[in-house]
């Protein structure tokens, strides 16, 4: 399958040459690398979110395969959706999915199921790809999409993921595409951020969704977060580090409704 850009022109430059000089703004290239297994970024629009996120994945020692799971914004298809073979077209080129590992994964789930339709018009996977590829020459994905589930579903697909990599898959980065609170105040926002950033920091997905709901943040990627989470302790991850956090309202200068973004690697 041939997956056409969602967004292109949108969140991000509809042209090569465009989309180069804006990532270029927001790459930081004398970043320390880590070795990191997972990571938290963010996929608004890059006028609001590029920072965040090529701060963020700036800072990575990225594999040449990136598993990127996103939220399902628009309600289509599977709940649990992975594509195991095609090729995403960007302005900034075609990134190819990597068939063997996607199809390995998917052989070691009982929930993942191959579809289309929940990827095709969702944008919390595509705009991660053209930092990827910034930063990675010849990257390669395995892209997917997960909706609202109970926790231990969330665990169970991340240890099939971590099984897949440590039983025959290469290494790869895990990389969970998620923004944090929506349309509140910045300084409201940022209370309840930290609640969600000092779970991922602690490494416990179960916190995490009891911060949710205590404290009502309405953070769109906890099912990719809470899978990436399950499947970095899988695979020996210790640590965590919150790279870089701001909100749209440093951007828009508009404090009053804003979207928080927060940068985090795991290692």
């Amino acid at each position: 399958m041939v997956r056409n850009p969602a967004v292109a022109g949108q969140f991000y430059p509809g042209t090569k040459a465009g989309l180069q000089r804006e990532i270029e703004k927001y790459i930081a290239k004398g970043a320390e690398k880590i070795k990191a297994i997972g990571v938290v970024s963010p996929h608004a629009g890059y006028v609001y979110s590029g920072a965040v996120a090529g701060a963020t994945l700036s800072s990575v020692e990225l594999t040449g395969t990136c598993i990127v799971m996103g939220p399902n914004h628009t309600g289509k298809g599977r709940p649990f959706s992975i594509m195991t073979e095609g090729v995403w077209k960007l302005p900034s080129g075609d990134c190819e999915i990597d068939e063997k590992l996607a199809k390995d994964i998917l052989s070691n789930s009982d929930y993942l199921e191959e579809d289309e339709d929940a990827q095709r018009g969702e944008h919390s996977v595509e705009v991660q790809v053209p930092f990827l590829q910034a930063l990675k020459e010849n990257v390669k994905i395995v892209p997917l999409v997960l909706a609202d589930a109970e926790l231990e579903i969330y665990r169970k697909i991340g240890k099939g993921i971590a099984e897949t990599i440590k039983g025959k898959g290469p290494p790869a980065t895990i990389i969970a595409s998620s923004d944090l609170t929506h349309y509140e105040p910045h300084e409201a926002a940022k209370q309840k951020d930290k609640k969600a950033i000092e779970a991922i920091i602690n490494l416990d997905e179960e916190a995490l969704i009891g911060a949710i709901t205590k404290y009502r943040i309405s953070m769109c990627g906890y099912a990719p977060v809470c899978v990436m989470l399950a499947a970095v302790k899988e695979l020996g991850a210790k640590k965590a580090r919150l790279i870089k956090y701001q909100t749209s309202g440093e951007t828009s200068g508009d404090y009053n409704a804003v979207v928080g973004y927060g940068g985090i690697v795991i290692y």
